[in-house]
């Protein structure tokens, strides 16, 4: 059936049922007559059939209000039709197959059964009594079988139906649970962002204000200095901070928008690093792979928050940082030399106040990597992580 028509059928309900009790009192009127023909020896009454069939189909326009008062009304009429000789064929049964189809459809499955046995039973006892011996196949069981199928039927369309009901159901619950599941990780991919943007650049404007402060007594010349760098600091902390919010304010996706940072940005952030007084020392070891932009922001995000780390609580202001490119991994790794506050060790696990190492685990272990971080052996504290490389058509595209 094509969407149309069942669009219409849809649309029409109640012409479409009163042309489906016309079709259906047309093949019972049918029955009656073809009773009236077949039996030449025994001639029936042709009007109290009649009469019994448009009382069972209009019986019928009840049937969902009242299912079992009409299973009753046309079983009687059944009943009665076959007492005056009327041969009990699926075309004279029909409004009872009808109703008893009805009932079938109910939730209650011990009354649809309860009621198929009962109609069987007095459609067979009603065959037993009219029918001779060597009749009852056709006298007996055959109108017997055809109100169990139509209440087998019956029960095979409920059954269809609560099974597509709970699938629809169950639909809807993924699809909610993907929906949570979505939001709760924009909502921690969001807040990594934040944190990468804000605690780096306050963290090194802390440290310039910091250095600033313990100079202007001694050499107030350097602290002008570092005084004036500090707007660089900040103000690069309100465009990354703009540009962030700026996606979040946006009603869709813009097809413009400015590239995430990446490592094509990390002499930037050693600059950055060393207006704040911290040393930063970079080296590349492979042949440096092309990377996608998600790979690209995660290895840069994890770089900038160590270097953050190493800024709030590292005692030197020294750090090295190594990119390694094999065929299949990029390993970042970032240290310094002496040690870093005790503090720092409960972060490592995630179970300090700061998200700062959380965070980079996070970031590592979502583009498939591994990551490590903790004091080294020789003194100092370490940052590694290895993140896979894309494959070339990844890559490119």
């Amino acid at each position: 059936m094509s969407a149309r028509w069942r669009n219409r059928i849809t649309d029409r309900p109640h012409t479409v049922e009163t042309l489906s009790m016309g079709l259906l009192l047309a093949f019972t009127l049918g029955g009656v007559i073809l009773t009236r023909a077949v039996a030449v020896e025994e001639p029936v009454e042709l009007w109290p059939g009649l009469a019994l069939s448009v009382l069972a189909c209009a019986a019928l326009l009840r049937r969902r209000s009242r299912p079992l008062l009409v299973l009753l009304v046309t079983t009687g009429c059944v009943i009665a039709e076959g007492f005056l000789g009327y041969l009990l064929t699926p075309l004279l049964m029909g409004p009872m197959l009808v109703a008893q189809y009805t009932v079938s459809l109910r939730p209650d499955r011990r009354t649809t059964w309860s009621s198929a046995l009962a109609a069987a039973a007095g459609i067979a006892c009603t065959g037993f009594v009219v029918t001779d011996a060597h009749e009852w196949i056709i006298g007996l069981v055959n109108p017997a079988a055809w109100v169990l199928m139509a209440a087998l039927f019956g029960s095979y369309v409920r059954v269809r139906r609560e099974y597509a009901m709970a699938r629809a159901e169950h639909a809807a619950q993924e699809r909610d649970e993907e929906a949570r599941r979505r939001v709760i990780h924009e909502r921690m991919r969001i807040a990594r962002e934040l944190h990468d943007v804000v605690a780096h650049h306050l963290a090194l404007a802390n440290a310039q204000a910091g250095t600033a402060a313990h100079l202007a007594r001694t050499h107030p010349d350097q602290a002008i200095v570092m005084i004036e760098k500090l707007p660089d600091v900040t103000a690069s902390a309100l465009r990354e901070l703009k540009a962030t919010v700026g996606l979040l304010r946006q009603e869709t996706d813009a097809k413009e928008l400015a590239p995430a940072p990446g490592l094509e940005q990390l002499p930037r952030l050693v600059e950055t690093c060393a207006s704040a007084g911290l040393d930063v020392t970079v080296t590349t070891e492979g042949r440096p792979h092309a990377l996608t932009p998600g790979l690209n922001l995660t290895a840069y995000r994890i770089v900038q928050e160590a270097l953050t780390n190493v800024t709030k609580h590292a005692a030197t202001p020294s750090a090295r940082v190594r990119l390694i490119y094999t065929p299949h991994y990029l390993t970042l790794t970032v240290t310094n030399d002496i040690g870093s506050r005790p503090a720092s060790a409960a972060d490592i696990h995630g179970r300090g106040r700061g998200f700062g190492l959380l965070g980079m685990r996070e970031r590592a272990l979502s583009a498939g990597g591994t990551f490590h971080a903790g004091p080294r052996p020789g003194g100092g504290f370490e940052v590694a992580c290895s993140l896979p490389l894309p494959r070339s058509e990844e890559s490119t595209s």
